[in-house]
């Protein structure tokens, strides 16, 4: 099983933006208090659109309680990580995998990074800027763990217009 972890996310629209992600995927989403919004801000909605009521998530107190109900493999997203996020092998389906990622300004705390430091892995960007935005991150992240494991379960062709919709006329 695939989850997304947020710890402590501060801004609503990216987590609307992963909750629809999370749903359209079948990705379990673990949220890790405290949070910077509450679940029932218009942004959050607005982001997540009509799709929040199919996002299975869960929300914890802090690292210790998340921590207490799941295990499995961590991957850490961080800037400070030293390995590419495709360096690793995700294809196993049977796995567990976390993917974990910080809040927006300040990311993982330090001492749960230095605890794996193998598992902190980095997209890479170039030095004009600090990272990429947490969405877009998730995004690029997940879709590397599911394009390994060939997209389980998912659509590979439109379910609303139709398998051969470009070739009608």
């Amino acid at each position: 099983m695939i989850n997304i972890v947020l710890y402590a996310p501060e801004i609503p629209a990216n987590t609307g933006n992963i909750m629809r992600t999370c749903a359209g995927t079948y990705t379990k989403l673990h949220l890790i208090r405290p949070l910077g919004f509450s679940l029932d801000e218009k942004k959050l909605k607005r982001a997540g659109v009509n799709y929040l009521e199919h996002c299975d998530y869960t929300i914890y107190d802090d690292w210790n309680d998340f921590l207490s109900k799941n295990n499995g493999t961590f991957y850490y997203l961080t800037r400070y990580g030293k390995k590419p996020h495709t360096s690793f092998d995700y294809s196993n389906k049977e796995e567990n995998i976390y993917l974990v990622f910080g809040r927006e300004s300040t990311g993982i705390p330090k001492e749960i990074l230095q605890k794996d430091l193998d598992h902190c892995l980095r997209i890479p960007t170039n030095d004009n800027i600090r990272a990429l935005n947490l969405s877009n991150c998730v995004a690029l992240m997940l879709y590397e763990v599911l394009r390994q494991q060939d997209y389980p379960n998912l659509l590979k062709t439109d379910p609303f217009k139709g398998e051969d919709y470009l070739e009608k006329e």
